[in-house]
């Protein structure tokens, strides 16, 4: 269906629509439905011969936005396995894709290299995201759920997805990371769905191109990304470099050597991208829950931390969280005991999990989790006077600043929870679209709201004693700027001290109402750790 000039529309919503295997097609949001084929030809071609592809000064310009909301966004966001990586050769990033933007965003603020973006096609088309992706050289990607619907002929997807992946392919070659999601969308499982071959066709290509040009062949980096509760402000994210899946360079056929030398796309042999597939496969599962569902997720981590508590060691942070709860699944399930194509893990079953189980059903009724035990696991930790102190301290910190946040962050604040809420992308688009909007409405927002109040103090005389008011109100319109950056995450420390208050109040009335089943059900799995 056309809409307007050169616009075409597909089915957004549910319809049914199944893939080769019969398998359900991921489902279109309405603007990935909208389809405009003269803008996505007319994205802007990456640069290899500069260290950044994109627009130096408007990516430089965007990292460090990006690095500002990051900081108000999450908690904490860690990193890991970095040092186990050549970074003189280009670097395939794949990871599991529940949480949206999130996903590459994790990975390219983590990553030391600057990274050649291919996305979505609706990346390089949406009003205000557009401005920047095209900047930024992002390319797009047309996937099966817009082709087998009617968005795009097989020839138009053909001829965008090869100068993508050529492009993609290039920059790695030149030493450039990508990061690319085998999924092809983001999901709702706790446990990576069926992988598609993308990152595996477009790193056989970046060797192919590396070795015709004398460059070291780069390799593929499996990814895992840990987010504790991967919708909410302020939660903690993980990023979990493995070790690199090297690219042989008897793998690339000679029709694809001499492809590249022509600056053309040819498919590379169906069982070399097979193999790197089904190298990948596994180890990608290891760098994630990879579990029946989010409720035996939740039910390892309470085990983690019992057990932890039972042989007195501390689980301090969400990376040793992730390890414990990994070791507790591993345990249950042996690595390599499950088929490549069998995509839903076998339920983990022990007494001890099943105790669990209760034990995190009941904390998650109650917004609570394995943090919230004392130190015993046979109960709920008491609320700490201190503590309490401290979470109360940051929230008065913020109110010096709050009519700065109303005006500077509060029309941002409000689109991000209206838009994140009602979304049709899925739960997992919340954050997104509260990091968007933080992101791209401040650059809008911003120099509005820091040249009125400029304005406003040159013309009621404000500025007059300085003797240079006109010098003074372009100071002002700069110097509102990092005000309006420490407002924000002046309200993200206030919501921290929030945070802590409110599970105080959880916790007291979890203690009165379910106490003694708490502890009848923690019991539990203490007698089954014993057994």
């Amino acid at each position: 269906m056309v809409s307007g000039f050169g616009e075409r529309m597909t089915q957004a919503g549910e319809d049914g629509s199944v893939d080769h295997r019969g398998e359900a097609l991921p489902t279109l949001t309405k603007a990935s439905s909208k389809v405009r084929l003269d803008a996505l030809m007319s994205v802007p071609q990456p640069r290899w011969d500069r260290a950044i592809p994109g627009s130096p000064m408007w990516t430089k310009m965007a990292f460090v936005m990006l690095r500002i909301v990051a900081r108000g966004q999450f908690k904490t966001m860690t990193h890991e396995g970095l040092e186990g990586l050549d970074h003189d050769r280009g670097a395939m990033c794949c990871a599991w894709h529940v949480n949206a933007l999130m996903d590459p965003l994790a990975i390219m603020l983590t990553h030391p290299s600057h990274f050649v973006i291919g996305g979505r096609h609706d990346l390089v088309t949406r009003p205000i995201l557009s401005f920047w992706t095209r900047r930024m050289a992002v390319q797009p990607v047309v996937r099966k759920a817009e082709l087998l619907r009617g968005g795009f002929s097989k020839e138009e997807a053909q001829n965008l997805n090869g100068r993508t992946l050529l492009n993609l392919a290039r920059g790695i070659s030149y030493g450039h990371g990508s990061a690319l999601f085998p999924e092809g969308t983001a999901h709702d499982e706790a446990h990576p769905i069926r992988m598609r071959t993308g990152p595996m066709r477009t790193v056989l290509a970046a060797a192919a191109i590396a070795h015709v040009e004398g460059r070291p062949l780069p390799h593929l980096i499996p990814v895992g990304l840990h987010f504790r509760v991967r919708h909410y402000f302020r939660t903690d994210a993980h990023v979990e470099y493995g070790t690199p899946i090297p690219v042989a360079l008897d793998d690339i056929p000679e029709d694809l050597l001499a492809a590249v030398k022509r600056n053309d796309w040819s498919e590379p042999p169906s069982e070399a991208v097979t193999a790197l597939r089904d190298a990948l496969t596994p180890t990608l599962r290891r760098l994630t829950p990879d579990v029946v569902n989010w409720d035996e997720r939740r039910a390892l981590h309470v085990l983690a931390h019992v057990r932890a508590r039972s042989e007195q060691r501390d689980l301090p942070d969400w990376r040793s969280e992730v390890m414990a709860a990994r070791a507790e699944r591993d345990a249950l399930r042996p690595e390599g005991d499950r088929d490549l194509e069998a995509i839903v893990p076998e339920p983990l079953v022990s007494p001890a999990l099943d105790a669990a189980d209760a034990v995190a059903r009941r904390l998650e009724a109650n917004g609570l989790d394995g943090r919230d035990l004392n130190d015993q696991a046979n109960g709920l930790r008491r609320n700490s006077p201190l503590t309490a102190m401290g979470g109360a301290l940051r929230m008065a910190q913020f109110l010096p600043l709050l009519p700065v946040f109303l005006l500077s962050m509060g029309v941002q604040s409000t689109l991000g929870l209206v838009k994140g809420n009602s979304t049709d992308e899925g739960v997992d688009a919340r954050t997104t679209y509260q990091f968007v909007f933080a992101l791209f409405a401040s650059m809008i927002v911003w120099p509005i709201v820091s040249g009125g109040l400029a304005g406003a103090s040159y013309a009621m005389g404000w500025l007059d004693p300085t003797g240079m008011p006109e010098l003074a109100a372009g100071l002002m319109f700069f110097l509102w700027f990092p005000v309006f950056v420490l407002s924000g995450w002046s309200f993200a420390a206030a919501w921290d001290g929030w945070v802590v208050l409110r599970g105080g109040l959880r916790r007291s009335r979890v203690r009165r109402r379910h106490g003694a089943a708490l502890t009848e059900e923690l019991q539990s799995i203490h007698v089954a750790l014993a057994d």
